[in-house]
């Protein structure tokens, strides 16, 4: 994996992930980039929820190519790929011993606390920029 331009969190699965406590559950994969997003986040003692909203996935696009299970040490790495007004797109990849097992490529939108999108501000876009 060339980890230029990525941002990297390793990740233990629960055993709650797994389908009869070996193998894990496909959509969980989904999880594991919602928390390594969020990890991101925490590890610069902040929250994804900023001052005026937060974000929400617009659109996901995954592709499952391998399994883990449990005791697996997995690695999820996230990359900003293009940012607008109100929205931003990621790639996130998850590799278990060097191995791509999982990609996924979600659209964020910015939306307030009563649900309507918003344009994000030149902070929250520099805070995005050194995050991802």
């Amino acid at each position: 994996m060339n980890s230029i331009n990525f941002t990297k969190v390793q990740l233990n699965p629960f055993y709650w992930y797994f389908y009869k406590g070996v193998q894990i559950l496909k959509e969980n994969k989904i999880n594991f980039c919602e928390r390594a997003r969020s990890e991101t986040f925490f590890s610069k003692g902040m929250t994804p929820v900023l001052e005026n909203g937060h974000f929400v996935a617009r659109k996901v696009t995954a592709d499952f190519y391998k399994s883990a299970k449990l005791g697996d040490m997995l690695e999820i790495y996230t990359k900003l790929v293009t940012m607008k007004a109100a929205s931003f797109t990621l790639i996130q990849e998850i590799y278990k011993e060097n191995e791509k097992i999982f990609e996924l490529e979600i659209l964020l939108v910015y939306i307030d606390f009563d649900g309507k999108v918003q344009k994000l501000d030149n902070e929250s876009k520099e805070l995005i920029l050194s995050l991802f």
